[in-house]
């Protein structure tokens, strides 16, 4: 039984780059033996074990064969004869296909990894060096899922190229119809994890050039520049998920937004405040023009007074859209400020105060609410009228 480090914690190191997670190869080994070592067996579709004390995965090393189409149509194959190399050999990338004996980590997750301590049967040093994304073997054609980890991995090293042959093999699989067989959950997975890149608009280059975003989100596929600086605006400004897929869909209109969401099964609170974004994004960048009324009523509709940090979050994502957009010249965005501001002030009337009173002289239902809304108009007007 020998245990290697693997994947991306020896990648990053590589590269000078955090460590975040470790990853741990055991050859030689079975499932029994492990258990009886006081591993604790997690994986379903693979053998996967938390280590007793650390709690990190140990995988034992696999090979696959493709049997179905699609993310799960594998036949893996775990034993005590697969070797490094094969184990290796079935990684998706170069740059991932690396391994350091465990021996030479430190009880604290310390290593300095050398290229004569090293397996690195597929060259991903070089790669690291040539800053190239490359597919290990024509195995990566077998798991559709790759395409997405590739351009992911595009947004977030974003000095990198994706080898020609990789990009002609990603080509081939979309035309073969692979992307087709794709999970929603593991698409939306991919997706979100590439818009929290340092450089998001690469992923979506990528899967322009292969033919995968025409298949994925067609709504994206003719995407101009402008949205695909704004999405890096948004990384710049370190926007939360939410906010970066409003300003990715903030173009396009409500209806495609909810196909979109529909069909990846995007998580409601980021679907809400895209849907938020991509119907109010005009009125919220002409507020200036806005008197007290018209404010307030943005207000309401946008829900703010229910929800003022989704609101918040809106006019980052507007925010994100003025200072993002070519020409820009990362031009200031006053609007958020003042609607921040305007809120503040709506929000400070004491409704039930005004429900009281309302009630007392005869109003019910409808007539109460008329009344907040009145009471918000004004105490923003005599604001505005202060600033004046």
């Amino acid at each position: 039984m020998k245990i290697f480090l693997v994947g991306g914690a020896l990648r990053d190191r590589l590269l000078q780059r955090p460590v975040s997670d470790h990853d741990w190869l055991v050859v030689g080994a079975t499932p029994e033996e492990m258990v009886a070592r006081g591993y604790l067996p997690v994986g379903r579709d693979f053998p996967v074990f938390l280590h007793p004390e650390t709690r990190e995965e140990y995988a034992l090393a696999r090979t696959e064969r493709k049997s179905a189409p699609g993310y799960r149509g594998f036949t893996v194959h775990a034993a005590p004869d697969v070797t490094l190399e094969q184990d290796l050999a079935r990684r998706d990338l170069t740059v991932n296909a690396i391994a350091l004996p465990a021996e030479l980590v430190s009880a604290d997750g310390h290593f300095d990894p050398t290229p004569a301590t090293l397996a690195d049967p597929f060259h991903g040093q070089r790669d690291l060096r040539d800053k190239v994304l490359r597919h290990v073997t024509d195995a990566f054609r077998e798991d559709p899922v790759r395409i997405l980890r590739v351009a992911r991995f595009a947004a977030r090293f974003d000095d990198f190229s994706v080898a020609p042959e990789t990009m002609a093999l990603m080509r081939e699989m979309v035309a073969a119809g692979e992307v087709d067989a794709l999970v929603a959950e593991r698409v939306w997975q991919e997706l979100s994890r590439g818009l929290m890149e340092t450089r998001p608009s690469r992923m979506f280059k990528v899967l322009r050039e292969c033919g995968a975003l025409a298949v994925l989100l067609p709504e994206l596929d003719g995407g101009t520049q402008t949205t695909m600086a704004v999405i890096d605006a948004s990384a710049r400004l370190q926007a939360s998920l939410a906010v970066r897929f409003a300003c990715l869909m903030r173009n396009e209109s409500v209806k495609q937004l909810q196909q979109v969401c529909d069909r990846w099964r995007v998580p409601v609170d980021i679907r809400e405040l895209a849907e938020v974004v991509a119907r109010e994004h005009g009125h919220i960048d002409g507020s200036d023009a806005l008197d007290a009324t018209g404010l307030v009523r943005l207000l309401e509709r946008c829900d703010a007074f229910r929800k003022p940090a989704r609101f918040a979050e809106a006019l980052l994502a507007c925010e994100c859209y003025a200072r993002g957009r070519p020409g820009s010249g990362d031009a200031p965005y006053p609007q958020r400020e003042r609607l921040l501001a305007v809120l503040a002030t709506a929000a400070a009337v004491v409704t039930d105060v005004v429900a009281k009173a309302a009630q007392q002289s005869g109003a019910t239902g409808p007539k109460i609410g008329e009344a907040i809304h009145q009471a918000r108009v004004e105490a923003v007007a005599a604001s505005l009228s202060a600033r004046a």
